[in-house]
């Protein structure tokens, strides 16, 4: 699993793709330790998707700092989808203004970081 994850993150679209995953798993289960403590069950699924997330997040050698700065704006993307789709939570002028910055952030640390 390692070695495939290495071969994968070698390539900026691979490395976006992981990144990605692991933000939908992250917001995922965050969503679901929600529904957990507000509504009905669902441990051991929030369980089991944060510890997919660990693996994904952590088990390709990643230039930490950069990309987990591009991770932040992708948690933060996924993160209002989530928002929407399971909550039905629409994102205020607020948050879109702050993730405005936080993207503009992302663009620059991808763009300019190397």
């Amino acid at each position: 699993m390692k070695s495939l994850l290495d071969h994968i993150v070698a390539h900026r679209g691979g490395a976006l793709l992981i990144l990605l995953l692991a933000a939908f798993l992250e917001a995922y289960a965050d969503s679901s330790f929600q529904t957990v403590l507000y509504r009905s069950s669902g441990r051991s699924r929030a369980i089991a998707v944060l510890a997919a997330y660990g693996l994904v997040v952590n088990a390709p050698p990643w230039d930490f700092g950069k990309l987990l700065g591009v991770y932040v704006v992708l948690f933060f993307l996924v993160a209002q989808v989530v928002a929407r789709v399971r909550f039905g939570q629409t994102p205020t002028l607020p948050v879109l203004l702050g993730g405005t910055l936080i993207v503009a952030g992302g663009v620059i640390i991808s763009a300019c970081g190397k």
